[in-house]
C-alpha cells in the first residue's frame, strides 16, 4: 500500500511523487501521454501537475496543449475520481490581460476547466508573482473561484520569501484564501532558490512544498558527465555550467549511494528531495513507461542519514 503524504494544510493527499505534465503534447505525444497517465494511476499515483502555458514555447503551439491531452485522457479513461489535477495561471497572456490581473485569472481558470473537461481544479497555482497587481486583488480573484466551486485550494510557484509572507499575512488579516502549497525550483544542484528563508517560512506555516526540476532537466540522471555528452539532447547546452560547478561532485556522491543501495541516480535525486525539510513530494515527468516506472520506484528508496548528508555536502 502506497503511503500518502498531505500537502501542508491543503487537505490534499498524494503518494511520494507528483506527475509533471509539461511534456504532454511536447516530447510525449498523445498516445505516449495516455500510456504514461494510465501507468501512473495503476501504480497508485494521484496528482497530475500541468499549466495553461504548457507548451507555448513550441513553434505552432499557443499553450493549453498539455491540459487538452489530460482532459482527453480523463474523458476516455473515466479516471477523474482517482486523480487530483493541479494547474497554473500567470505566465500565459490572453483574455483579461496578463500575469495575475484579476480578469486574467478568471478567464484563464475558465479556459483551463474547459480544456481539462472538469468542474473543479483541485490545486490552482499562481505560476509566478506579479508585483504590478496588489496582492489583495489577486487573492480576491482566487477567492471568487473557490467560492464558485471552481478551485479547491491555492498554491504559489516561483515566489520569493518576502512576497509569499506578505501574501500569507494579508490573507490572515483580510480573511482571504492562503497559499497552501509552494512549487519552487529545487534539486541537488539548484538549492539557493528554496533553502534558507523560503524553506523556513514553509516549515513555519505548514506550506506543502512540491519542487519542480527535481532531476535538473535530466542532469541528475547521470546523462551528462562530460563536454562530449552535452549534445545528447536539446537541454544539453544548459548542462555545461552544472558540470563546471558542483555538478561533477554531486554525481560522484550519487554514484557512491547508487552502489550502496542499488537505486538509480534519478531515484536517489528524488529520494533526497523528499527527505528535505518542508518538502512533501517532488514533481517529475516521464516521456515513456520505462522512465515512469523508474520514477515511481523512488517511492521505495529510503536513504540513510549518512547518505543524505553526503549528498547534501557534495552540492555545497
Amino acid at each position: 500500500m502506497t503511503t500518502l503524504r498531505e500537502l501542508g494544510a491543503s487537505g490534499l493527499m498524494t503518494p511520494p511523487l507528483v506527475l509533471g505534465g509539461n511534456v504532454f503534447g511536447w516530447t510525449a505525444d498523445k498516445t505516449a501521454s495516455f500510456r504514461i497517465l494510465d501507468r501512473f494511476v495503476d501504480a497508485g499515483g494521484t496528482m497530475i501537475d500541468t499549466a495553461d502555458v504548457y507548451s507555448a514555447w513550441i513553434p505552432g503551439h499557443t499553450g493549453g496543449e498539455s491540459e487538452a491531452i489530460i482532459g482527453e485522457w480523463l474523458r476516455s479513461s473515466g479516471n477523474r475520481d482517482k486523480v487530483l489535477i493541479a494547474t497554473k495561471v500567470g505566465m500565459l497572456d490572453g483574455e483579461g490581460g496578463s500575469k495575475l490581473a484579476p480578469a486574467r485569472i478568471a478567464a484563464a481558470a475558465e479556459a483551463s476547466l474547459q480544456r481539462l473537461g472538469i468542474d473543479t481544479i483541485d490545486l490552482y497555482f499562481a505560476h509566478q508573482d506579479d508585483e504590478d497587481v496588489p496582492q489583495a486583488e489577486v487573492l480576491a480573484a482566487f477567492d471568487s473561484l473557490i467560492k464558485a466551486g471552481k478551485v479547491r485550494t491555492l498554491g504559489a510557484s516561483n515566489f520569493h520569501a518576502i512576497r509569499l509572507k506578505s501574501a500569507l499575512d494579508l490573507a490572515t488579516r483580510e480573511g482571504l484564501p492562503h497559499y497552501r502549497v509552494l512549487q519552487p525550483e529545487y534539486n541537488l544542484v539548484s538549492r539557493h532558490k528554496f533553502e534558507g528563508e523560503l524553506e523556513d517560512l514553509c516549515v513555519t506555516h505548514n506550506i506543502g512544498v512540491v519542487p519542480y526540476y527535481g532531476l535538473a532537466s535530466g542532469f541528475l540522471t547521470g546523462k551528462y558527465r562530460s563536454e562530449a555528452d552535452l549534445g545528447k539532447s536539446v537541454r544539453g547546452g544548459r548542462m555545461g555550467e552544472l558540470l563546471a560547478g558542483k555538478g561533477a561532485a554531486v554525481l560522484e556522491a550519487m554514484d557512491d549511494v547508487a552502489a550502496e543501495t542499488g537505486a538509480s541516480l534519478a531515484q536517489i535525486a528524488l529520494a533526497w528531495l523528499a527527505a528535505q525539510d518542508g518538502v512533501v513530494v517532488p514533481i517529475a515527468s516521464a516521456t515513456s513507461i520505462e522512465q515512469l516506472d523508474e520514477l515511481v520506484g523512488a517511492w521505495n528508496v529510503a536513504l540513510s542519514k549518512d547518505q543524505l548528508d553526503r549528498l547534501t555536502a557534495a552540492g555545497v
